[in-house]
């Protein structure tokens, strides 16, 4: 496996037990990169393409938010700009 994972640096600090990132996420990238080559290759693919399916489910999800609270944000810079306005005038 060490051989293999010598291309990908990221892959080998985790064999090597380096900590990529902390928490559940961290923990979820080192479960899985130690179990590469443990199952069949279309199990790993199909997990893959369900975190990737989720992932972009949070991302559109986010961006929904982005777009409604964004526009929010204009609109009340935009009064307290009349507000100073007025209050100058």
């Amino acid at each position: 496996m060490e051989k293999t994972a010598e291309p990908y640096r990221y892959v080998k600090d985790v064999i090597n037990g380096k900590e990529l990132l902390k928490g559940e996420d961290g923990q979820f990238l080192k479960d899985y990169i130690l179990n590469l080559g443990k199952t069949d290759a279309l199990s790993q693919v199909d997990y893959l393409n369900e975190r990737k399916a989720l992932l972009k489910k949070y991302k559109d999800e986010s961006f929904a938010d982005y777009k409604k609270y964004s526009s929010l944000y204009i609109k009340i810079f935009f009064l307290i700009g009349v507000m100073a306005a007025v209050l100058l005038a």
